[in-house]
């Protein structure tokens, strides 16, 4: 018969040996791992999740969304089982602490570096401005328009509860900057319907001693004072005036910086003429235009080997602007 004192010490089973057996069963837990979990206590500021620890972990209500949470059960269900981001190591209580803004985060970053690379066109609602702009939320965060980008004549404060379309400047996740341009998905879309050497009537809006602003039907482009005239000038107001109706040529679309370039000195039937007798431009400016064209056409069948058409008056390229003479961004007119 067995001795039941031995019986007692075979079975023996200690604090220490309940540890030991755990921790060689259990998975190591590290910050920033990407876990499965699943939801079996919801509670009135949080959740407690079992990712397979030793302890529940907890799920703080203000990790629970990229978006504002009001309650745990706007984005979670019981039994219900997602992935979870682990954002501390244990607690006291041997107890970790998870996110899903975080990882929402990360993939909200992710597309927009995706949006960007496409160069789309997003959408989105204002929902508050500054002195310096507007704020508005693209997949979740929160991205700033500068006040230069905003291209609407009413007053930022008006604009909140406004959608707007948007192009992005800046997609920096370390820095956490997420920069956006109204003005630049207004000119892509103006732009889509002109053409370069397309001849149009349009307003002097601004003169500036770089240049002047011209609207072309409720889109802003630059003639800068290079391309007034062949004749030198040394200032755009000693040839027009704010709110002359002029006819100018574009001369280059940038999409992306959302700039367009124009000029009278392409459409001048003598060097000169737009400081001598303007109205004569205007009259010309078409048969000008054509002969532009033509330029660009013969220009283009040199450079693929067939020789050109000579032609008397040969149209001078239009020549790159001095960097200190670039308009500045919150010097750029407004589209409408």
């Amino acid at each position: 018969m067995a001795n039941p004192d031995n019986k007692s010490a075979d079975i023996g089973f200690t604090h220490e040996d309940f540890a030991a057996l755990l921790d060689q069963y259990d998975y190591n837990f590290n910050p920033g791992d990407i876990v499965p979990g699943t939801v079996f206590s919801i509670e009135p500021r949080g959740a407690l999740i079992d990712i397979g620890a030793i302890t529940a972990a907890y799920l703080p209500i203000q990790e629970m969304s990229i978006n504002r949470v009001e309650g745990a059960e706007e984005v979670l269900q019981s039994n219900e089982t997602r992935e979870f981001f682990i954002l501390t190591d244990d607690n006291e209580d041997g107890q970790l602490t998870l996110s899903i803004r975080r990882i929402e985060y990360m993939r909200a970053w992710e597309r927009v570096r995706q949006l960007q690379q496409e160069d789309a066109t997003v959408r989105s609602i204002v929902f508050a401005t500054n002195r310096g702009g507007a704020l508005v939320r693209i997949e979740g965060l929160r991205g700033f328009i500068p006040g230069s980008h905003i291209s609407t004549r009413k007053p930022k404060e008006d604009l909140v509860g406004e959608e707007l379309p948007l192009k992005f400047l800046e997609v920096d996740e370390e820095r956490n900057r997420l920069v956006l341009s109204h003005r630049r998905a207004l000119v892509e879309r103006k732009m889509n319907g002109l053409q370069v050497s397309e001849v149009v009537l349009g307003t002097v809006r601004g003169l500036k001693p770089y240049g002047a602003f011209i609207d072309i039907g409720g889109v802003s482009g630059l003639l800068h004072i290079s391309e007034i005239s062949h004749d030198h000038i040394d200032t755009p107001n000693s040839v027009l005036n704010v709110n002359d109706e002029i006819k100018v040529m574009i001369i280059d679309l940038d999409a992306e910086r959302g700039r367009i370039s124009l000029s009278t000195k392409q459409l001048e039937p003598e060097p000169g003429d737009m400081v001598k007798n303007p109205d004569l431009v205007y009259d010309k400016a078409e048969e000008m235009a054509e002969r532009y064209r033509e330029q660009l056409r013969q220009k283009a069948l040199g450079e693929s080997g067939e020789a050109p058409v000579e032609d008397d008056y040969a149209v001078e390229e239009p020549q790159e602007q001095e960097p200190q003479e670039e308009a500045k961004e919150e010097e750029l007119a407004t589209v409408e």
